[in-house]
C-alpha cells in the first residue's frame, strides 16, 4: 500500500514502547502493531487524533505518501 503510517522513528526517538503510546492513545498494543507494521487498511479518524494528541504531532507526521517509484529509492 502506497501510504504509511511512520510509527516506528516516532517511538525511537522517544524511547516509548508500542505499549506506552497505545495506553496513551487508548487502543490495544495489537491494534496499534498494525497500523505500525503496515498492515492496516483502514484507520480511524478518532485513533488518527489521538496519536497526533499523544505525540503532539500532524497527521501529515505520521502519514507519508509512497509511490512505486519512490518506494525503491
Amino acid at each position: 500500500m502506497p501510504l504509511t503510517v511512520d510509527i516506528d522513528v516516532t517511538l525511537a526517538k522517544r524511547k516509548m514502547s508500542v505499549g506506552e503510546l497505545a495506553e496513551r492513545v487508548d487502543i490495544t498494543p495489537a491494534n496499534l502493531a498494525v497500523l505500525k507494521n503496515g498492515r492496516a487498511k483502514a484507520v480511524r479518524f478518532t485513533t488518527l487524533a489521538a496519536l497526533c494528541e499523544a505525540l503532539d504531532y500532524q497527521p501529515g507526521d505520521l502519514l507519508r505518501w509512497e509511490t512505486a517509484d519512490s518506494a525503491g529509492a
